[in-house]
């Protein structure tokens, strides 16, 4: 980069020095339109439950989400993604309640749609949430087998389609899954359902919390890194999404995200096409407890967002996204 001018014609902190100044030169600002809200939701009715490990996000029964939903629409947030606390009474190792069209995400469409059919509506297609072992596929013989989940991945995200989802999002990791389900949508004339691949998902030490809230904590010794993307790779993250656009993904999402800005912004400058972030569990988590203690300021939340458009993001994945909105809003 050429630089032009030289002290004391150029003063620099000129730009700096006026509230209204500063607004005018801002390079990137963050808007209700690029948050989408994580919703948890669990069975049983009446119910708001805190989660330890993540203060200040709940999961709740399908007639308290609701109230969620609509406040997210007021404030015009744009998309929810819902994440089900699954009974353990229903999980086994082939996670078919990822199946049941009355399982809590497919129910939680259904009442979304009804009562905001104005706001989108995103659900992941895995089969951690419903497996008694914790993983994202089908567990045979200490290994994670691709074909045969990738199989019931594309039964799981037609079912979501039918119940009025609007974004498919598979954060599975499996190889080929993004083209076999794009072919079963359009096969049942769901040609407009889009589909969010999590291209550049990490095998991360930031998940534990979110682990937590929907209960999916691993039960067996075979960890996630057979599948899950390894830490040391950046250029490993750009093949799987170039797979990914290929085969039809309409976006693609990294996550974690303040750990990987340097893989968003490459996805960013390589593809041009919409690049979501999750701020994933222990991200917020961080932030949130160092606030709650005062080592660091409430705006060091604004700030780990704005990071996100610096980097390229189009849209951000946060569980600060209701008290964000209404901060923009306000």
């Amino acid at each position: 980069m050429k630089i032009l001018g030289k002290y004391p014609n150029v003063r620099l902190r000129r730009n700096r020095k006026y509230d209204w100044t500063r607004r005018l030169v801002a390079e990137n600002n963050l808007t209700v339109n690029d948050l989408i809200l994580p919703i948890f939701v669990t069975e049983g009715k009446n119910k708001i439950e805190s989660i330890k490990s993540m203060p200040g996000a709940y999961r709740y029964s399908l007639d308290k989400m609701n109230h969620v939903v609509n406040k997210a629409s007021k404030l015009g947030i744009p998309l929810v993604a819902i994440f089900p606390h699954t009974s353990n009474k229903k999980k086994n190792s082939l996670g078919t309640e990822a199946l049941n069209e009355d399982n809590l995400v497919c129910q939680a469409i259904r009442k979304i749609k009804k009562n905001n059919p104005n706001i989108g509506v995103m659900a992941d297609v895995a089969l951690d949430p419903y497996t008694s072992h914790g993983h994202d596929g089908i567990l045979k013989k200490k290994e994670i087998l691709n074909d045969e989940t990738v199989e019931i991945l594309s039964e799981q995200a037609v079912i979501q389609a039918e119940m009025g989802c609007d974004v498919i999002a598979p954060s599975d990791m499996m190889d080929g899954r993004i083209g076999i389900i794009r072919k079963a949508l359009d096969k049942n004339n769901f040609k407009n359902v889009q589909i969010l691949s999590y291209a550049a998902k990490y095998s991360s030490n930031f998940y534990g919390p979110f682990r937590n809230a929907i209960g999916s904590k691993q039960k067996s010794k075979i960890n996630k890194k057979s599948y899950q993307m390894d830490y040391r790779n950046s250029n490993e993250a750009l093949r799987e999404v170039a797979l990914d656009i290929k085969e039809g993904a309409d976006f693609v999402m990294v996550k974690p995200g303040l750990p990987y800005l340097d893989v968003i912004k490459s996805v960013k400058e390589n593809f041009k096409i919409p690049v979501f972030v999750y701020q994933v569990s222990g991200e917020y988590s961080m932030i949130t407890n160092a606030i709650k203690k005062g080592v660091l300021d409430s705006e060091a939340a604004i700030e780990s967002l704005m990071s996100f458009k610096r980097s390229g993001a189009s849209a951000i994945v946060t569980y600060f996204a209701l008290d964000i909105a209404k901060k923009i809003s306000s």
